[in-house]
């Protein structure tokens, strides 16, 4: 393999220019690179100075995630060493920044003895955001450059800041205008000019005469806001460690939380997300030169919640939207929701009074199909019901142009089987977007038996426009993620007959970390869509319906929060849940009516029952080819169902937990008298337990 560090030689001045790409992310390769380049340098008599830079897009976007425990990220030489090089060099040396700056890369470029940069590159350590603090030494000298308070709050928060904030400071000597290489050169003869003396980071003395009340109050505002996760309270450790202690002192505080963090199950599952992200985009079998569809109109049918939730973020990304409804009332109210909403976002600050006209003036309302006729993207937000999904997919077909693509924003019913209501079924498929449709980020992309490649491809790219992250599904009842919470649910609704109470069920997994347990969650969806789910499945198998307790609850017209009343009762113009002496009642007559003799149930219970749930489902789900890989079903449960990030997704939590005690406890509740056969634990589940294997 060529060296990824380029060496050009002008006169007294060696530029080792980085370009590994896309980001110059700090693999072995590129550190073995720098420290050859850096080698060669040293050896020409007529090198007197360095500039290192990287290219346009990135002086380095930090660590290769991808060496995390392989042999190659443990290969000498590790980064440290090389930032030793650096600041130990005999000759003088300068970075050079552009673009990216981050985690490793900006504690590479610390470790020069001179830094310029662009005005807009982008500085920062990133790390806390993947459990982690900076490792090479980032947390003794960043404050050390830029004072105490500014490192605190740029490592804890790993935002990163434009290089022009931190002019004048030993950051950032130069702030370069125009070509960044020739700047640089400059200075680094300007520093040859002007003898000026190297300067490591590391001998600079942290000054700072509030230091301890400073550090305290931050312990407090840190450790209440990091909750779940120990990294942040580790970052500020190591950067306290920079005032008291020796350079070298400090460096093994820092070394010490990072191998500490790095075995935390909380930065294992940061890790796993980070990386998880980027693999729900590549989607198996679909070639990556495939040529979009483009998308420069859109289609709504719908202005309801969902109708206006799903136009707002066509809206904000700058693409046009026509909006359907049926009656002019209807409309009238659809738009006026979604400029309410744009009105409330700047009264918040969040938007210029300007930016909600241009918003409001890229959708028109319509009453009338043929506005579809140049729409490139048509998205149906309609009732839940076949016989409406079937008039309005063959209407579209007869209206829209060859090339649009049809989609369903149902959240259950048989993609294939809507597809089949046009004469063009491989333009057709699901997306399926989440509630409120303008703020979650979860977009499940159904693919249909017959959706063609460029369609799944550009409907990819278009929830990537959007600020979506989308995950691929196949067709089933509930694609991915509702077919899941299906058993959580039933899993939940078990508990209940058994003897629990919403109350500690909802409390224990909320205690877990679900961002709302399963009861509160269906009074805030509203139980009548279940109960209609519930008959529908069994109409479609020809049995009678057999009452549930939630059944029970919509038979009396408690539908949830819309009612005022659910599981729980809830106070006007309040969200809050109120444990209700009616649920219990009707909950107590049910367990009377089945001859369920309730039993004391533990929240540890509550916990296994429906978290293992999860992962039964999402085992069969694999195992089917519904959805690709593991981590795209935590991506769906972290991004919609509110699952805690610091546990990873249910799959990875799985993984921790151990596949072997998962089955062992699936078949201990399959065992269970009259235990439904949902409990058996999938065989994909089974045999990744007993070949030693993992999901992940």
């Amino acid at each position: 393999m060529s060296n990824p560090v380029s060496i050009q030689v002008s006169g007294p001045v060696a530029v080792l220019t980085m370009d590994r790409p896309p980001v110059n992310s700090l693999g072995y390769d590129l550190r073995a690179g720098i420290a050859d380049a850096l080698d060669a340098a040293n050896a020409n008599p007529a090198v007197q100075i360095i500039v290192l830079t990287g290219t346009a897009r990135a002086f380095s976007a930090g660590a290769d995630v991808t060496e995390f425990g392989t042999p190659k990220g443990a290969k000498e030489p590790n980064l440290r060493v090389v930032i030793g090089m650096l600041e130990n060099n005999a000759k003088p040396i300068v970075g050079a920044i552009a673009g990216q700056c981050l985690g490793g890369g900006l504690e590479l470029a610390m470790g020069c003895h001179f830094r310029v940069a662009l005005a807009d590159a982008q500085l920062g350590l990133p790390e806390v955001k993947i459990g982690l603090l900076p490792g090479a030494g980032g947390t003794q000298r960043l404050p050390r450059l830029i004072g105490l308070e500014a490192a605190l709050n740029m490592i804890v928060s790993g935002a990163p800041v434009a290089a022009a904030k931190f002019a004048g400071t030993a950051l950032v000597d130069r702030i370069i205008d125009g070509d960044l290489v020739a700047g640089a050169v400059a200075f680094a003869e300007e520093v040859l000019e002007k003898k000026l003396p190297a300067r490591r980071a590391r001998d600079l003395k942290v000054k700072d005469p509030q230091a301890e009340a400073f550090l305290q109050f931050a312990r407090n505002t840190v450790g209440a806001m990091s909750k779940n996760f120990p990294a942040p309270l580790k970052c500020l450790e190591a950067v306290a460690a920079s005032c008291g202690k020796s350079f070298d002192e400090g460096v093994q505080v820092e070394r010490e939380g990072f191998l500490s963090l790095m075995a935390s199950p909380e930065s294992r599952a940061l890790r796993h997300v980070f990386s998880a992200e980027r693999a729900a985009a590549k989607i198996p079998g679909l070639p990556a030169d495939t040529v979009l569809r483009k998308i420069a109109k859109v289609g709504v049918i719908g202005a309801g919640t969902m109708g206006g939730g799903i136009t707002m973020n066509f809206l904000n990304a700058g693409i046009p939207v026509v909006l359907l409804e049926t009656q002019q009332e209807a409309l009238d109210k659809g738009l006026a929701t979604v400029r309410r909403n744009y009105e409330n976002s700047m009264k918040k600050g969040k938007l210029k009074p300007e930016q909600v006209e241009q918003r409001m003036g890229l959708v028109t309302g319509t009453l009338s199909y043929e506005a579809f006729a140049d729409a490139d993207l048509v998205i149906e937000a309609v009732f839940e019901n076949m016989d409406v999904k079937k008039t309005v997919f063959e209407t579209l077909d007869k209206v829209c142009k060859p090339g649009a693509i049809l989609a369903s924003n149902t959240s259950y019913l048989n993609i294939d089987q809507i597809a089949s209501f046009t004469q063009r079924p491989s333009d057709v498929l699901g997306l399926h977007f989440f509630s409120p449709a303008n703020v979650m980020r979860l977009l499940e992309v159904v693919r249909g038996a017959k959706t063609a490649p460029d369609v799944l491809a550009t409907s990819m790219a278009v929830a990537k426009t959007i600020k979506k992250i989308a995950i691929v599904s196949g067709v089933c009842d509930g694609f991915i993620g509702n077919r899941m919470l299906a058993r959580y649910g039933a899993a939940a609704q078990g508990l209940l007959n058994a003897g629990a109470l919403p109350q500690q069920i909802d409390g224990a997994l909320q205690k877990y970390g679900m961002a709302m347990g399963p009861f509160r969650m269906g009074d805030l969806a509203g139980l009548d869509i279940g109960w209609a789910t519930r008959k529908r499945k069994a109409a479609e198998a020809g049995v009678p319906l057999k009452p549930s307790v939630p059944d029970l609850l919509c038979e009396v017209g408690r539908f949830g929060q819309k009612t005022g009343a659910g599981y729980y009762r809830y106070e006007a113009g309040k969200r809050d849940p109120i444990p209700d002496a009616l649920t219990e009642k009707l909950i107590a007559d049910y367990r009377s009516a089945n001859a369920i003799t309730p039993r004391k149930i533990s929240d540890d219970e509550v916990v296994e029952r429906c978290i293992f749930a999860l992962v039964n489902e999402g085992a069969r789900i694999l195992d089917e080819g519904i959805a690709a890989r593991a981590s795209d079903i935590d991506i769906a449960y972290l991004n919609g169902y509110g699952f805690p990030l610091h546990r990873g997704g249910p799959m990875l939590y799985a993984d921790i937990v151990g596949l072997p005690n998962v089955v062992r406890a699936l078949r201990r509740f399959a065992a269970e008298p009259g235990a439904d056969a949902s409990w058996q634990p999938a065989p994909y589940l089974v045999k990744l337990a007993d070949d030693g294997k993992t999901f992940n």
